[in-house]
């Protein structure tokens, strides 16, 4: 059986009845437990798992199996699951268990996935490097003395280490674009609003989206498809519809069969080193398949991070209010008074991380602060979504760097805020303006991989993986993975 199968693979096999789903199920629960020290998995659902492959068998065995039915899934433990912790990473969450499921585990629950836990993260999504969560640091399989990206790195890392075939993130600054770069696989942050925010954890309202992390294009085509569409209970879910992304999950994805134009922003390509010539590369193979090359400007760029840090943080200081050891979460103990209540409940159970983000947060929203640092900062994201708007007059899609480089050693960043935020340079801007953006593999750097990004219009999720299906089908950057136990 082999673990890094695309979850297509994985359901002819099942259909074939090479295996059953329980023992495939089997199999990826074996391959957690032996790679227990990656610090990937908070919890492990195995129990329910086998059960719920049980019946994926027997609906197999009807002839009613749908493109998920019987395929191991994991999902970021940001998204409330019934019966099952939703932790955030975060000891103010440690023992919550939520009454309900969000839509996106719902909806992939009700095509037949099978849940086989929930994946460590950076606490509330918060960090680019899964340092920051209370449960432990996660490793990257490709080097365990090096970060995995975050917010989303027990994901990614799982899916690139074998341990599951397909994974839930989320994407609020790029926390599953870097994280996917970072260990050699493929993610995609959707249009903001394609895919339904309910039940899963704000960090920041108007930046969160939900998004998968798989090994190819063609997996993560299925998976979106399947968690997408209008959702009432989420206002700021769109009601777009795509009769493509509608259909893809039963007859495939199809690389394009016509050129696009692909624009190279001149400001993403600076200092980039080996990446730069590794991403030169990916163009160039993609001009030889038919696509056209033109050079763009982005002239904002560089105003992203700080933009993005401000109205992050505003929003976080407001989303997170509600843990105040009153309602639910962490309670600390004795406590003298109310005041007392709130005060030491936050401070024990938020991470530093967290409280730097709410008090940035605090402080732009301020009497006094609020035109100097928060509303400036969201004339600069407006101008940061003009300048993208322009460039799609121009060109189809947008080739750039994921990350500055390679998968950084632990510990080398976090004493240093500003230089852990650069990170994100790259992957912040398209977040700013609600764009869908894909993460995909292009090369090693001295034995890491290194991702290349494509970032689209509004709603061009289709051509996004089009493309990035075209590309796979040329190379093999994807198909190369960690030996891990």
């Amino acid at each position: 059986m082999n673990e890094f199968a695309s979850i297509g693979e994985l359901a002819r096999g099942l259909r074939r009845g090479d295996y059953s789903s329980v023992e495939l199920v089997r199999h990826y629960l074996a391959r957690i437990q032996n790679n227990a020290s990656l610090n990937t998995f908070i919890s492990v659902t195995e129990d329910e798992a086998l059960i719920a492959a049980a019946k994926a068998d027997q609906t197999l065995q009807r002839g009613k199996a749908g493109p998920l039915t019987g395929i191991p899934l994991a999902h970021k433990d940001i998204f409330c699951t019934q019966g099952i912790a939703t932790t955030c990473g975060s000891r103010i969450l440690e023992n919550w268990i939520a009454p309900y499921d969000a839509t996106v585990v719902a909806r992939l629950a009700s095509a037949g996935a099978v849940l086989l836990g929930k994946t460590n993260m950076d606490e509330f999504a918060m960090g680019s490097s899964n340092e920051n969560s209370y449960f432990g640091a996660v490793l990257n399989p490709w080097d365990n003395s090096r970060v995995p990206g975050g917010s989303s790195g027990g994901s990614a890392a799982a899916v690139a280490a074998g341990l599951i075939p397909i994974a839930t993130g989320t994407d609020t600054g790029g926390s599953i674009r870097q994280p996917a770069a970072f260990c050699g696989v493929s993610g995609i942050k959707p249009t903001y609003g394609r895919v339904s925010r309910y039940g899963m954890a704000a960090f920041a309202s108007s930046l969160d989206q939900a998004g998968v992390i798989g090994h190819d294009a063609q997996d993560l085509a299925v998976v979106l498809s399947l968690m997408s569409g209008l959702d009432p209970r989420d206002s700021t879910s769109s009601d777009h519809v795509d009769s493509w992304l509608e259909s893809v999950a039963e007859s495939g994805l199809q690389p394009i069969d016509e050129g696009l134009s692909i624009g190279l922003p001149g400001e993403y390509f600076k200092d980039l080193g080996e990446g730069a010539t590794l991403l030169e590369a990916a163009a160039k193979e993609l001009e030889s398949a038919g696509c056209r090359l033109t050079e763009i400007s982005l002239p904002h760029t560089d105003a992203a991070i700080p933009a993005y840090y401000i109205i992050a943080g505003a929003e976080a200081s407001t989303n997170l209010s509600r843990y105040d050891g009153v309602h639910f979460g962490y309670r600390c103990e004795n406590p003298k008074s109310l005041q007392d209540l709130y005060q030491r409940s936050r401070s024990e159970g938020f991470g530093t991380e967290v409280k730097r983000r709410i008090l940035t947060g605090t402080y732009a929203l301020s009497v006094g602060y609020f035109d100097a640092y928060y509303l400036k900062a969201q004339k600069l994201r407006r101008l940061i979504q003009q300048d993208f708007l322009a460039a799609f007059e121009q060109v189809d899609l947008i080739i750039a760097p994921t990350t500055p480089g390679v998968a950084f050693h632990t510990g080398d960043l976090t004493g240093d805020p500003v230089a852990m935020y650069q990170q994100d340079i790259f992957t912040i801007p398209a977040s700013l303006a609600g764009l869908p953006a894909l993460s995909l593999p292009c090369g090693f750097s001295n034995g890491l991989p290194i991702g290349m990004q494509l970032i689209g219009a509004h709603f061009s999720e289709r051509q996004l993986l089009e493309t990035s299906a075209l590309y796979q089908q040329r190379t093999d950057w994807h198909q190369h993975h960690p030996e891990v136990a």
